[in-house]
């Protein structure tokens, strides 16, 4: 497994906001958090390629909202805010070695972030960076090759990842506050501890995931399911709206 991860940008301090009010994120601990995490998936098992950046993409360590990567193609995304949309590059560049590309167009917007893959279904949220146009763009783009594409409602968080993640085959993490377990479709739907609203955004890889160790209660859930999980520290990250899926894209 390959794990295209990005350097974290000076300009993080002026990073895009949704729902958080901005607070001081201190850099050099920032980067020590982005060290930690390439750490772990390295421990999962992960070849990791950290990508460059610069001072004008204060956003760029969020990698995963450029790009859906699938094991037949990925698609290159058009992130839904504008100040995003030249981190693509790079991504395009590093992956297309790896897979036949596709990419989204004017006046499509899609971040990866709210593409949440369970099987061949891949859940789109329907939320304020991902737009009906991007959405059938994907869905044209994955249907030769068995995937579907559904719309999924969430609210109050900035994608549906945000809400909820896959953390073993047909078993998600979810905060029910943001998103309803039934849209999901799964056999097993885990509820966050409610008092860890952001606890939802895990990595899976294999049979662990990445989970951050800011949500203790939310981890021994997990772990009462059976589910192996590597932390990592991701204050500071948060603080930017990220998360730790935010952080990779993954490459099989």
């Amino acid at each position: 497994m390959l794990a295209l991860t990005r350097e974290i940008s000076p300009a993080i301090v002026s990073c895009e906001l949704t729902h958080l009010a901005r607070t001081p994120i201190d850099l050099a601990r920032a980067r020590a958090e982005h060290v930690a995490y390439e750490a772990a998936l390295r421990v999962c098992g992960c070849t990791v390629q950290r990508l460059a950046t610069d001072a004008a993409m204060a956003d760029s360590v969020f990698i995963e909202d450029t790009a859906v990567v699938l094991d037949e193609l990925a698609i290159i995304t058009r992130p839904g805010a504008a100040s995003r949309r030249a981190e693509v590059g790079a991504v395009r560049d590093a992956l297309r070695g790896h897979r036949e590309l596709r990419e989204i167009t004017s006046s499509g917007t899609l971040d990866g972030g709210d593409v949440l893959r369970i099987g061949p279904r891949l859940l789109v949220g329907r939320g304020p960076r991902s737009n009906e146009q991007g959405r059938a763009q994907l869905a044209a783009f994955v249907a030769p090759h068995g995937y579907t594409v559904e719309g999924v409602a969430f609210s109050d968080c900035l994608h549906l990842k945000t809400a909820a993640t896959l953390v073993a085959d047909d078993t998600v993490l979810f905060n029910p506050a943001w998103v309803n377990a039934e849209s999901l479709g799964v056999a097993r739907a885990i509820p966050v501890d409610p008092g860890e609203p952001f606890a939802a955004n895990a990595v899976r890889i294999g049979d662990a995931v990445i989970h951050p160790a800011e949500f203790p209660r939310t981890r021994a859930r997990l772990e009462k399911n059976g589910i192996t999980v590597v932390t990592v520290p991701a204050a500071e990250l948060a603080k930017a709206e990220g998360g730790v899926t935010c952080c990779s894209l993954l490459v099989g």
